[in-house]
């Protein structure tokens, strides 16, 4: 196992740097960069891509010897002087290799516009979305685990048949448009005004109790959880379902109901174990999912400050040093979540050997 576990890390550089390659090299052919972003708002034109959209005041914007859209009353001196602020006086190949040279080093550099540290910057924003993924996943194991069991051993009856309509529509259902609906019928859209609109705390929330802003807590966050959980819901049910159907179905079950056990001891002493394997090891892979997946939409709609909005901002700015270091951290995390899943399924079954396998 130490020799797997080796050859994943190893892996993880290459993958790494390849996703690194790929982003960095799309970004150098995306208009519009963070120099222009000032010159723009330097020029009062308020956001670089209305010079691109070929509105009335594109004709009154020039271009510089070093390709950037700047105003024609600014100094090449200035522009030159940004240039080398944001270190875009040097070669791409160069700045690569400089920029992961630092990440190796977990040095993140600063943002361009917010004069703060990208990792200082992740921290800040990281409870909201942590938050959100963390309760999401534990809310869809509470309830699909229990469910999918009920559906395995009432396979094909009535209730069977409506919760699975029922699933299947949630899975249909697109994460930001029932955020929405959450929105109208509960935040005061057009029916009920029980929860709040926006953010984690109320205003007074430091003023409150222990009980209080626990409570409070909650009752801010119960719309964004639910708006989040609905996908990973409807998933992983029919994976505990089809994970159970298929064990009930095995020799050892039979033995076991001929030997006289009553279903119940069958059931969670005998299949849970086996056909939980794939759903509890994948535990930390339905967290990143959930964590990453549908972080920037909820965040937007129910105005949460978290990574995902954050990410969506930078990438609007081109606020560089917040994209590329957080796309480098969340890639490290995501891949070392891989290998953890796998670890998780030789902890739970000891008879699993990836080595095994891969010889």
């Amino acid at each position: 196992m130490t020799a797997y576990i080796l050859r994943r890390l190893l892996l993880i550089i290459p993958t790494l740097i390849g996703i690194m390659v790929i982003n960095f090299t799309l970004v150098q052919f995306v208009p519009g960069g963070p120099i222009e972003q000032i010159i723009a708002r330097m020029e009062g034109g308020g956001d670089v891509f209305e010079g691109f959209a070929g509105g009335a005041d594109a004709g009154m914007r020039a271009t510089d010897e070093s390709g950037y859209t700047g105003g024609r009353g600014l100094p090449p001196e200035f522009i030159e002087e940004l240039e080398r602020q944001f270190g875009f006086d040097k070669p791409p190949l160069e700045r690569f290799f400089e920029m992961m040279w630092n990440y190796m080093r977990f040095d993140f550099g600063e943002s361009y516009f917010r004069s703060i540290s990208v990792l200082d910057l992740v921290l800040e924003k990281m409870p909201v979305s942590i938050s959100l993924g963390l309760w999401s996943t534990l809310i869809a194991y509470l309830v699909s685990i229990p469910l999918g069991i009920r559906k395995a051993v009432n396979d094909g009856t009535r209730f069977d048949t409506w919760t699975s309509g029922l699933i299947i529509v949630g899975y249909a259902i697109p994460g930001f448009l029932f955020a929405i609906l959450l929105l109208v019928l509960f935040a005061g859209g057009s029916y009920w005004q029980i929860f709040p609109l926006r953010g984690l705390t109320s205003d007074n929330w430091h003023e409150l109790s222990l009980i209080g802003k626990v409570l409070d807590y909650f009752w801010h966050i119960t719309l964004p959880v639910l708006a989040s959980t609905i996908s990973a819901f409807a998933t992983l049910t029919l994976l505990t379902k089809n994970s159970f159907l298929e064990e009930i179905k095995k020799q050892y079950v039979i033995t076991a109901r001929a030997k006289g056990q009553s279903e119940r001891r069958v059931l969670y002493g005998h299949v849970f174990r086996n056909a939980m394997l794939i759903i509890i090891a994948g535990f930390p892979a339905v967290f990143v999912s959930v964590f990453f997946g549908g972080s920037l939409i909820i965040e937007t709609i129910f105005s949460l400050d978290g990574l995902g909005r954050l990410g969506f901002e930078a990438a609007v700015a081109r606020d560089y040093p917040v994209i590329f270091g957080t796309l480098f951290a969340f890639g490290l995390l995501g891949l070392i979540v891989g290998l953890l899943s796998d670890l998780m399924y030789v902890w739970i079954d000891p008879r699993i050997d990836f080595e095994t396998r891969e010889t």
